[in-house]
């Protein structure tokens, strides 16, 4: 098992490269540039908890999370990549996908969500799709999450016993465990279809969470052709002279309690 990262060298490294990140979103706004950087990998790979650091101090407006919930019964009737289309990035933008259009290659083929024909259809259309995007001048990054047997089965339990983070847990995600070897053949075979010069895979080993949030954000950070960008002037002005404005009276207004007081004084706890 991969030793884990010091905590503090860890953190350390993390708010370096989260700080870069917004340099290089600065650069995305400035130059037009469009980013999509896709996530994959088996539940409880660490996917989620990367995506998090990244965009952690990104603007929300520019750096958006895609995490499309299962296709409607509209959307199963339409062109497979149809319902990704729309979520693609405009000029200035970054997209972070949460999964994308391969769930057709893992779950719903490990699943039985999608035929043969669907699933054959796909892998034959998602290198011609991604080389539309990267010919039109998307920068696509893809990252598959390598997770072993044994750490993915110490994550599903201690999400089971987290009530905190019980609903990351489904009975498909349980399932996994019962099909890995399943899962294993489905993602070799999408490497062999998909892992293509203009849109390679990368794989990030991620027993140890910390390590691979740092490569991954590491190696994003070296593939886009990004540099710092001088930001724009900003001044505060000086606070004007008061005209005779008084606000209201604050009992006119709904309040909520002062609970935080409470704590403070030890009246009261949070249960």
């Amino acid at each position: 098992m991969t030793k884990r990262m010091p905590k503090a060298l860890y953190e350390r490294e993390l708010a370096a490269l989260q700080a870069k990140l917004v340099e290089m979103q600065a650069w995305v706004q400035h130059s037009g540039a469009r980013v999509v950087v896709i996530f994959e990998g088996r539940d409880a790979a660490g996917k989620g908890s990367t995506i998090k650091r990244v965009s952690e101090f990104m603007n929300p407006r520019v750096t958006r999370i895609v995490a499309l919930p299962t296709p409607s019964a509209r959307d199963r009737t339409r062109w497979y990549f149809q319902r990704y289309v729309s979520h693609l990035p405009a000029a200035g933008e970054i997209v972070l996908m949460d999964r994308s259009w391969y769930n057709r290659a893992g779950v719903e083929r490990v699943m039985g969500y999608c035929t043969n024909e669907e699933y054959h259809r796909f892998l034959h259309q998602a290198p011609i799709f991604e080389r539309m995007l990267v010919e039109d001048g998307i920068i696509l990054l893809k990252y598959w999450f390598s997770v072993s047997d044994i750490v993915q089965e110490e994550r599903f339990r201690s999400r089971l016993e987290d009530p905190m983070r019980r609903w990351k847990l489904s009975p498909n995600d349980v399932l996994s465990i019962t099909k890995w070897e399943d899962y294993s053949r489905a993602k070799d075979t999408m490497f062999v279809h998909t892992d293509i010069a203009e849109a390679p895979w990368y794989e990030v080993e991620s027993d140890d969470k910390r390590r691979s949030r740092i490569n991954m954000i590491a190696h994003l950070l070296s593939k886009v052709p990004w540099h710092a960008v001088e930001p724009e002037a900003i001044v505060i002005p000086p606070r004007p002279e008061s005209t005779g404005y008084e606000r209201p009276p604050r009992g006119w207004m709904n309040t909520v309690p002062d609970v935080a007081q409470k704590l403070i004084d030890g009246t009261a706890s949070v249960d």
